[in-house]
């Protein structure tokens, strides 16, 4: 499983998610619904916390548009739980201590700070069609105006 990587018009595999609330679930148990999974850094932090709070400001065009949406980070879920409550947030974090869900969705990348290299995650977004199959993904993403962006893909998949 540690090698298998998700590819575009591909099935995901089903793989195990811890959520907010101390909830263990699978990718298959929102079959029948879009998915959308945001990969960002680390909680509480700028440009994750604004980020999360788009999504939360667009969380009824998603619910319209029967669309989950999942934010994940590999924080700990004490620390994800306290970004959710801080922000309100009306969706689920997932807790991807362990990497999984990172190396699945191949998010994990080398990048500077403050003039060191460390490993995280670069900042992604993967819409997951209602059938399972990867559908769309944005990579090195910025923050402003991507949810737009996304919401609008995920109207066109509706369409389809």
């Amino acid at each position: 499983m540690a090698d298998q990587q998700v590819a575009l018009n591909k099935k995901v595999p089903d793989i195990k998610l811890l959520l907010t609330g101390d909830k263990e679930t699978h990718l298959s148990d929102y079959a029948g619904k879009n998915i959308v999974i945001y990969f960002y850094p680390k909680a509480s932090t700028p440009g994750c916390t604004q980020e999360g709070l788009d999504f939360k400001e667009a969380i009824n065009k998603f619910r319209r548009q029967s669309c989950v949406i999942l934010g994940a980070s590999r924080d700990s879920l004490k620390a994800q739980e306290k970004f959710k409550t801080k922000q309100e947030f009306p969706f689920e974090l997932i807790s991807d201590t362990e990497e999984a869900l990172c190396n699945l969705f191949g998010v994990m990348k080398m990048k500077n700070m403050y003039g060191k290299q460390v490993r995280g995650i670069e900042r992604s977004t993967f819409i997951i069609d209602k059938k399972g199959k990867l559908h769309h993904e944005w990579r090195g993403v910025k923050v402003k105006g991507h949810v737009d962006e996304v919401l609008e893909v995920v109207k066109q998949l509706n369409k389809q």
